[in-house]
């Protein structure tokens, strides 16, 4: 047999192994509400393509590739546990067990990895709860997604309504074309299932999740009651409004909470999620999901303040053109802005730098900022220029944020990529906040550039989805555990 014919073999044993894992890890997720992961990748509703390129993937921050016959044994110990709703890290177990000396089998050392979601000590299924969208432009149409995506046993978040301005006599084909743009979209492709339009009940129906459209030009116009909505959190992607006054107008009967989808201003919190999510009270009713960049950079700027210390710091992104900017030359309230957005290099502000104050207070570096729209539709790179207080080396700084990516607190807001031919498209629809270039990354004693790749729409949806969540308390504990 030559070696073409052997690696042909074990490629198709892969397959038919990821075609093994697929049913229970479909099981896991229906019947018990959990959601397997592999290096905080979810591995629910994937093909099995897309199972054996996560484990690939798995050698770019592990620095060995992964295999299926290695996580299987985890995936099966798994199925045979009473757990609780949960996320467990499959690759997490398979890693930690390579370096246990005590002789535990496989389901022994599973079963105590995971304790924390089994017998007494699982949470229960919580009632889901009901999410309305109010704006359906480029964020509004991928957290739709992504909430029909994490659906799961209909225990978690219900996307019961959107909220758009009025359709007037063609509502009928307004809601057919709101339909269309969430089954297609020109960056992020096909939606991954089956939509329907019912347009004498003004509704989508997505995966079997029927979604009201409700029509209207200002909150004051809306009872969410009505639609049988309550203690609903309501997402407003449309930045009208940013301070509590102007977002306040949305607490209307069957809205308990509002979470914004850009900066807030004023005493709105700011929250970057894996980073201030926990400071949230209880009884905050408003709070903000600041922006793309700030996500993007306060994780990274965690990290290195916590293992080295940040003295000063300035952030220049090179930020992909979005709907505010004009197609052609056109007056626009931004003199800048007003140019064509896919014909220039345009140099505007950001807003990031500020807000690294609101969600970091305990950092005490100044934080720069600036940046410019660049003519590509999506992914943008924030450059990271730090003076740390200590001097280290590009090793040092490339190992600490690659065990951050792996095993930290920070791994599902902080990815690592070592290749060396990486490019902006390669990032489209990465659900991590930032993605740090090791090739890119430069050190010289106290001076650390890190190179930041970001999907500025997909990766911020993520992060926006992951504070509701926990505002909604149905953020499920993850296993193992990470380290701090």
């Amino acid at each position: 047999m030559t070696v073409n014919d052997d690696s042909f073999t074990n490629w198709k044993h892969r397959e038919e192994i990821a075609e093994s894992m697929i049913p229970m890890i479909g099981k896991l997720h229906r019947e018990r509400d959990v959601t397997v992961l592999l290096h905080s990748r979810s591995l629910v509703n994937k093909s099995v393509v897309s199972i054996l390129k996560t484990h690939r993937f798995a050698r770019q921050i592990a620095g060995e590739e992964l295999s299926v016959t290695e996580t299987l044994p985890f995936l099966k110990a798994l199925t045979t546990l009473d757990l609780g709703p949960s996320q467990i890290d499959i690759g997490m177990l398979a890693a930690m067990y390579k370096t246990d000396d005590r002789g535990l089998s496989v389901a022994e050392f599973t079963a105590e990895a995971v304790a924390g979601a089994t017998g007494a000590d699982k949470i229960e299924g919580r009632q889901g709860r009901d999410v309305v969208l109010y704006g359906f432009g480029r964020i509004g149409r991928l957290l739709a997604r992504l909430l029909i995506e994490k659906a799961g046993s209909g225990n978690g978040l219900r996307l019961r309504a959107i909220v758009v301005r009025g359709g007037g006599d063609r509502a009928g084909a307004d809601l057919v074309k709101r339909a269309s743009l969430l089954r297609r979209d020109s960056i992020h492709g096909q939606f991954q299932g089956t939509i329907t339009v019912d347009e004498a009940d003004s509704t989508i129906v997505a995966n079997g999740n029927a979604i009201k459209v409700i029509y209207a030009d200002d909150p004051s116009q809306v009872d969410y009651t009505a639609y049988g909505i309550k203690d609903a959190i309501l997402i407003d992607n449309t930045g009208k409004w940013r301070d509590r006054a102007g977002l306040s107008q949305h607490l209307r009967p069957g809205i308990d909470k509002v979470v914004l989808t850009a900066p807030g201003k004023g005493d709105v919190p700011n929250i970057v999620h894996g980073v201030n999510h926990d400071t949230i009270k209880p009884d905050e009713r408003i709070l903000s999901c600041a922006s793309c960049t700030t996500n993007a950079i306060v994780p990274p700027l965690k990290a290195m303040d916590d293992e080295f210390g940040v003295r000063r710091g300035h952030v220049e992104t090179v930020h992909s053109f979005t709907n505010d900017q004009n197609l052609l030359d056109n007056y626009h309230k931004s003199d800048r802005r007003g140019r064509s957005a896919p014909l220039n290099m345009v140099i505007t502000e950001t807003g990031a730098a500020s807000a690294v104050a609101k969600a970091l207070p305990g950092l005490k570096a100044r934080i720069t900022g600036s940046s410019i729209r660049v003519p590509v539709p999506d992914v943008s790179i924030a450059i990271l220029n730090l003076q740390l207080a200590r001097e280290t080396t590009r090793e040092e700084v490339l190992d600490h944020l690659r065990q951050v990516s792996l095993t930290s607190p920070l791994k599902r807001q902080i990815d690592f990529i070592s290749a060396p031919d990486a490019v902006s498209s390669d990032f489209i629809g990465s659900r991590h906040a930032s993605i740090v270039d090791a090739g890119a990354t430069k050190v010289d004693g106290d001076n650390a550039i890190l190179y930041l790749w970001y999907d500025n729409e997909f990766g911020y949806s993520c992060q926006v989805i992951r504070v509701v969540q926990y505002v909604s308390g149905v953020e499920y504990p993850t296993f193992p555990a990470p380290t701090a």
